[in-house]
């Protein structure tokens, strides 16, 4: 992940004096009309950038001690850049036995190998902002500093596309020099292995081939024409891990059975074709090979009858029931956020954190901590993020009850994250990040403006009304948000991490989109599950997400475990 850059003001401080480039976007809910760039230089020639965050110099002076630093450009918790990611694609292939296992490998996911929570404290301590030698512990012969930092690593999972094949690699990213500065590329596999009988994440490039697949199936076809689906564009082909209910289902073969839905309009990119599931159709493909290996034509159930509301867009197409009693909300600070950065490391009211990303996660906030007045800097966290979340159906019938999705394990929540530069969903004075996939054939993709970070006046914070006198004092709150959205099939997860002026960490996840549903016979009802529209109903569906919190509270220099206290009060 990289961060979009635009000139800024320098500070100066004791330890180095650095131009940092920097790059702010003020969002209000107003209309995307053409006048917008005009609205938005108004507004900006209201607000001056904010101070950026100093650099690390060559020479870093600590305790008497000089020391010559070879310059560091990337902190050891740093998202992989897109030449990162491509010196890591190009040294796994290159070490393939053949052609054919070459041309064969898929890059199902290329991450940073996050190194020893000792290499992360040795780069705050004396290369990176928070320059804080505290941070390591205390010698009799005083600190031993390297004179550059061990050389960054990338995890790279493969699938082998002949041989059914998944493997895990580590590369040595020894020297990545920017072609673009007229450098060489070099990197060095430290070790590969393949895991036997596992299947990894689906790709996008997977999904639509199966959907083509399933399309161009004449059976299929043939079922389609007998509940009046001739136009093959309006039908929606969605693959679903097979997951496991019998030894057929086992992961030695790459499996999906897919969800088949059909919308009304071909002239109507944004209508809601989930409102209008296309059931007792079973198929399954075989994903490795992309052909249909069984198909069942078991029932005819009618297709839900095409809602008025069924379109995303205003206009007519909704019946005309768009809100015209909502005026616009600006939002600005004409001194511009209290926040600042510097690459990836991020300060706010006495806050400070990494922020990373990676395909499967999505946003991994690190190096969480709290400046505490005279006790200095706290420790509060490693590493936070949501690794898994798992989205069971209840109901019994066919097909709900093999719905079963983990998003991330599956399908990656970072990989389908947003762009979030359409405007609404963050607004007012935002820092954005981009960041950097590799795409299934080992290609580098990048979502633009993907994470968002924004403060957010959240109400009061604390107020006192004297009741002798009258006179009352109120403060409001301010908190600090990070966040990405992404979209898996028919549903949108939001994340969001909310840092607040009382010293409280929040996660906080929105579920929005549209439900998984299923078709109805005139007159049925279905026990786990609510009817919402004539022929439609929305199964019983639980979400559950998994955080990883690696906890780091008050740990000192050296320790990688919790420091806890019984206190009673």
């Amino acid at each position: 992940m990289a961060t979009t850059e635009e000139k800024a003001t320098t500070m100066a401080a004791a330890s180095a004096v650095a131009n940092v480039v920097q790059d702010w976007t003020v969002v209000n809910a107003v209309d995307r009309s053409s006048d917008q760039h005009h609205k938005r230089a108004t507004i900006s020639t209201l607000i001056g950038p904010v101070d950026s965050m100093p650099e690390p110099s060559a020479n870093v002076s600590t305790k008497g001690i000089q020391v010559m630093m070879r310059a560091q450009t990337s902190h050891p918790l740093d998202p992989l850049s897109a030449a990162e990611i491509s010196v890591a694609v190009a040294t796994v292939r290159a070490a393939g036995a053949t052609p054919e296992v070459r041309d064969s490998m898929r890059f199902i996911e290329v991450v940073l190998l996050e190194p020893d929570k000792n290499v992360v404290a040795l780069a705050d301590a004396y290369f990176f902002p928070p320059f804080q030698p505290s941070l390591l512990p205390k010698s009799k012969g005083g600190p031993v500093i390297p004179s550059k930092l061990p050389p960054r690593r990338a995890r790279l999972v493969v699938y082998n596309k002949r041989s059914n094949e998944t493997s895990i690699w580590v590369v040595e990213l020894s020297e990545v020099h920017a072609a673009t500065r007229g450098g060489h590329h070099r990197g060095k596999v430290i070790s590969s292995k393949v895991v036997p009988d596992v299947q990894p994440p689906m790709d996008a490039v997977e999904y639509a081939e199966c959907e083509a697949v399933v399309k161009e199936y004449p059976p299929f076809r043939e079922a389609m024409k007998k509940r009046g689906i001739e136009d093959m564009d309006l039908v929606m082909v969605d693959a679903w891990c097979v997951g496991y209910h019998s030894e057929a289902d086992a992961p030695s073969r790459r499996l999906a059975k897919p969800l088949i839905f059909c919308r009304t309009e071909s002239d109507c990119p944004m209508e809601n074709g989930y409102a209008r599931p296309v059931e007792g159709i079973y198929v399954v493909v075989d994903m490795q090979n992309m052909v249909v290996i069984e198909f069942e034509d078991r029932k005819l159930v009618p297709l839900p009858p095409a809602d008025p509301l069924r379109n995303y867009t205003p206009g007519e197409t909704r019946g005309g029931v768009d809100r015209s009693d909502v005026k616009p909300l600006h939002i600005i600070q004409p001194e511009g956020p209290s926040f600042r950065v510097n690459g990836h490391f991020v300060e706010w009211q006495k806050w400070n954190f990494r922020i990373g990303f990676t395909p499967r996660e999505g946003l991994v906030i690190y190096s969480v901590a709290y400046i505490d007045g005279s006790r200095g800097r706290r420790s509060v966290a490693h590493r936070l993020s949501f690794v898994e979340m798992v989205v069971p159906y209840g109901d019994p019938n066919e097909p709900h009850y093999r719905k079963n999705a983990f998003d991330a394990g599956e399908d990656g929540l970072g990989k389908n994250a947003h762009s979030l530069k359409k405007g609404c969903d963050c607004l007012g004075y935002i820092k954005y990040f981009d960041a950097h996939f590799t795409n299934f054939t080992g290609g580098v993709e990048t979502i633009e403006n993907c994470v968002c970070l924004h403060e957010e006046d959240h109400g009061i914070l604390w107020k006192h009304q004297d009741w002798r006198t009258g006179l009352a004092e109120v403060r409001r709150s301010r908190r600090l948000t990070v966040s990405f959205i992404c979209t898996v099939a028919n549903y949108e997860y939001g994340f969001f991490w909310h840092f607040y002026q009382d010293g409280k960490i929040e996660a906080e996840v929105k579920l929005t989109g549209i439900l998984s549903l299923g078709a109805l016979q005139p007159g049925e009802f279905r026990k786990y599950g609510t009817t919402i529209a004539p022929g439609l109903y929305a199964p019983v569906h639980q979400h559950f997400f998994v955080a990883r919190m690696d906890m780091a509270v008050d740990c000192k220099p050296g320790e990688p475990f919790n420091q806890v206290y019984s206190i009673h009060s």
